[in-house]
């Protein structure tokens, strides 16, 4: 069925809940990436650390999926997942990568447009061993993106590696599971502002530092 969703009254939003000005922002977008991050944390927005990752294949395929953000420094925003998941062979043929964080009860979301590259072994284990201990097996237990024959035969995998390493032995890093760290090129802050007159900040690498830009809504 076909459906219009041509601007009814009760789907608009006045998008007064802020600005984002040039004279207020900071120089670079770490700075102003962790106060926004800490925004959405202390408005109780569920998952603030929720962002879509999209890829693309070697032959140009674009592909989505929300993952969660683990960590990020002045070096870059960093995530965990199964090296030989459709998301990991994508990162192999193709290494460009782009986040957006979509905090929409704020009228605000960011955009991460970057290389992405694997993290080294000693911190993706670092972090592994961090995890509760069923996400541990988890891990195990999914191939990511692989068939399988049903929900039983997944339950019956994390039976089995639950015998064979008991929560008090341990669980082994998987050499197939790993980190990334999307290093970015530009950074895109967008603020919602009334009568579609949003605010939207990029922030582009320019040598040793940052260009900063206004860009029509």
């Amino acid at each position: 069925m076909d459906r219009s969703l041509a601007d009814p009254a009760h789907l608009r939003i006045s998008y007064d809940m802020g600005e984002l000005a040039e004279e207020s922002a900071p120089a670079e977008p770490f700075a102003l990436f962790t106060g926004w991050f800490a925004d959405a944390v202390s408005a109780g927005l569920p998952e603030p650390n929720a962002m879509v990752l999209a890829t693309a294949s070697a032959d140009g395929e674009p592909r989505a999926r929300t993952v969660l953000l683990k960590g990020f420094k002045s070096d870059g925003f960093r995530f965990f997942t199964n090296h030989t998941s459709r998301k990991g062979t994508d990162l192999d043929e193709n290494p460009q990568a782009s986040l957006l964080f979509p905090w929409h009860p704020l009228h605000r979301q960011v955009i991460v447009g970057g290389l992405c590259t694997r993290l080294p072994a000693e911190e993706s284990a670092e972090y592994f061993r961090s995890r509760p201990y069923g996400s541990q097996l988890g891990a195990w237990a999914s191939r990511q993106s692989e068939v399988i024959a049903d929900r039983a035969a997944l339950e019956n995998r994390f039976a089995e590696l639950s015998a064979r390493w008991p929560e008090a032995d341990g669980v082994p890093v998987p050499g197939f599971w790993g980190g990334y760290l999307v290093v970015p090129r530009y950074v895109e802050f967008w603020q919602g502002r009334p009568d579609r007159l949003h605010d939207r900040l990029r922030y582009t690498r320019a040598g040793e530092g940052w260009r900063r830009e206004r860009l029509a809504p």
